[in-house]
């Protein structure tokens, strides 16, 4: 399936279905920010209890908090964000479109015109094709690209550029690049949206979003949304051991929003300005570090596994050492190959002893550890695992949904894990005009939904019932008939392979407790 069709697919399931919706979409949306309808939230909500058991409940090392979404200013001074948070970015003259300068090139494969040129010319093609794009789609698609303004001009600069289309010794960068070459013939980023060449120098722009607290706006304080859940964590490292008397080493977990004023958000949820974050921030003697980050790194990525990330849509990359920060020792991202390419799902960095060292800095506070056998004081390195709950709910929904043909329709199924879906269980009454079978369908639902996620749905065929339970990942559809009223037994559907087992009602949650 073409990349741009499953991503609208995906997009179109999540609003129909009731799993994400545009934000104030009345009112004609806000870029970068989205709503979790019905099945959504309980997707989200799954998720998000996945993560704090595996991390929390099931670990004997691990201690959960929830900090302060406003924090004093001085926090993000100390962190390095007041100052040093910005991504560059470029705008083009003519369209007035921004993009960030390290992802153009990912806006590039995106763009409308590139992908039609790219069509256009795949084969064994010559400059003469390049021409008659120009002339044609070209002049709709890319206005200002200096091709189909001065196409002759233009293709006399690539000459020297004759190999096959797409071919391995085919430089993609410098092939677009000579598309918007300036009159000297010097190669230039051209727009992904128009064409025109960009600036060729970044303009940085602070992604933290500014908030007054105090009702009077002249004496109120200036204040940040936090760009990241960490800080709380780090400026509440004394409070959690003093409270629990905590050894090394040892982790504190968080889940919680976060806020960045990204320049270009986009690819549905993958990047927004409003986003919750899952992070660690592990605690370690820094001659045991490197073996934590390791160990974290592997159990991770394992429990994207466990439910149900195919391994083959998952890898490890290690970040090389100029994307490092100046004071991390290594970092890793988990991605997830999505429809628009290999991305970030979580990062695992190790952060040496930098956060505690600043924050003692800036504040005056004393934030070593004192080994309780040595009396050695020192600051732990930390481990961080950081995840994106968008992300990941992103990535769950594009791993799961699958498409096949049954009898000769197409069957959409979302094979959500049992640990993610948002409902287990569906009762169907085939005949909802017969008060009997209702009756039956709605006590049963009442009585499972005390231990499962239950909806009772009679507003279509059974049919159409299955496909729209399908559809959401619900796994099991429990059908109620005629005949149940009589032998006491109801039809259960299982949804991935759609085989149904007759089963007593008084043996049915005892039947659905060894599958759930």
């Amino acid at each position: 399936m073409p990349v741009s069709d499953l991503m609208t697919k995906i997009v179109s399931l999540c609003k129909r279905r009731g799993f994400i919706f545009p934000s104030s979409e009345i009112y004609g949306g806000l870029s970068g920010c989205w709503d979790y309808g019905p099945l959504g939230v309980e997707l989200k909500r799954n998720l998000k209890d996945a993560w704090w058991k595996a991390i929390v409940h099931h670990r004997d090392d691990v201690l959960g908090l929830d900090s302060s979404i406003l924090m004093q200013s001085n926090v993000w001074k100390a962190s390095g964000h007041a100052n040093n948070f910005s991504d560059p970015f470029v705008k083009c003259k003519i369209c007035g479109k921004h993009f960030r300068l390290d992802k153009v090139w990912d806006e590039m494969g995106k763009s409308a015109w590139v992908n039609s040129l790219i069509k256009e010319m795949t084969g064994e093609k010559d400059t003469s094709f390049l021409l008659g794009w120009a002339k044609k789609q070209g002049k709709s698609l890319a206005p200002n690209l200096a091709l189909v303004k001065e196409p002759e001009v233009t293709l006399s600069w690539i000459t020297d550029l004759n190999q096959s289309w797409g071919g391995p010794d085919l430089n993609f960068q410098q092939f677009i690049g000579r598309m918007g070459a300036d009159t000297n013939g010097k190669a230039r980023v051209p727009c992904p949206q128009c064409g025109e060449p960009l600036p060729e120098e970044g303009i940085a722009a602070n992604l933290m979003l500014k908030t007054s607290l105090g009702p009077v706006e002249e004496t109120a304080e200036k204040v940040y949304l936090r760009p990241e859940t960490a800080q709380g964590i780090f400026v509440n490292f004394r409070n959690v051991i003093d409270a629990t008397s905590r050894k090394l080493p040892f982790g504190i977990a968080q889940i919680g929003k976060s806020f960045r004023n990204e320049i270009t958000p986009g690819n549905f949820t993958f990047r927004t300005r409003e986003f919750e974050q899952m992070e660690i921030e592990y605690f370690a003697k820094p001659n045991e570090a490197e073996n934590f980050y390791k160990s974290w790194i592997n159990g991770r990525l394992q429990w994207y596994l466990d439910l149900g990330i195919k391994k083959e849509n998952l890898r490890l990359r290690p970040h090389s050492s100029d994307e490092l920060a100046h004071y991390a020792k290594g970092c890793t991202d988990i991605e997830y190959q999505f429809p628009f390419g290999w991305s970030e799902l979580e990062g695992i960095a190790n952060r040496a002893d930098y956060d505690l060292k600043q924050h003692a800095q800036f504040s005056g506070q004393d934030l070593q550890y004192q080994d309780p056998v040595t009396n050695e004081k020192y600051y732990p390195y930390v481990i961080e695992p950081s995840g994106g709950v968008d992300r990941a709910i992103l990535a769950f929904i594009v791993n799961a949904y699958h498409e096949e043909e049954v009898n000769g329709e197409t069957r959409v199924v979302l094979k959500l894990s049992k640990e993610l879906a948002p409902r287990k269980i569906a009762l169907l009454p085939l005949l909802k005009k017969n008060a009997d079978i209702v009756a039956l369908a709605k006590n049963i639902k009442s009585d499972l939904q005390k231990t499962w996620m239950t909806v009772y749905d009679d507003s279509a065929a059974i049919g159409k019932l299955y496909r729209r339970q399908d559809e959401v990942g619900t796994f099991y559809c429990i059908t109620v008939d005629v005949d149940s009223l009589s032998d006491k037994q109801v039809t259960v559907r299982d949804r991935d392979t759609m085989k149904q087992d007759r089963v007593s009602v008084d043996q049915l949650k005892k039947y659905l407790t060894r599958l759930l």
